[in-house]
């Protein structure tokens, strides 16, 4: 059977070996780019399921903030730590770095 293969379809073997080779080593889509590209879609993919998580938590804080004009001075004092002139802010954090008051 090989034997056949080798003579009578000689031509095509070879042009499918060649093929084969090419492809797999030489081709710009060769299959160790095809291997970090899939690596690669993998961390892509991790990013986009923790920015959205990121992204529900911002519009969530946003939803709080916005309905209270109390709020939005306390966000604004904690996270962007501003204040009124000749003012001095204390912010106090527990073990973990958090601040105490949520």
């Amino acid at each position: 059977m090989i034997r056949l293969l080798f003579t009578k379809y000689r031509f095509y073997t070879l042009s499918f070996l060649a093929l084969t080779g090419w492809m797999l080593v030489f081709d710009d889509n060769d299959i160790w780019t095809q291997f970090k590209r899939r690596g690669e879609l993998g961390r892509l993919e991790d990013e986009k399921i923790y920015y959205q998580e990121k992204l529900k938590d911002v519009q969530r804080e946003r939803e709080e903030v916005l309905g209270n004009p109390k709020l939005i001075e306390k966000y604004a004092r904690e996270k962007y730590l501003m204040k009124k002139p000749k003012e001095e802010i204390y912010i106090l954090v527990d073990d973990e770095n958090q601040p105490v008051e949520k």
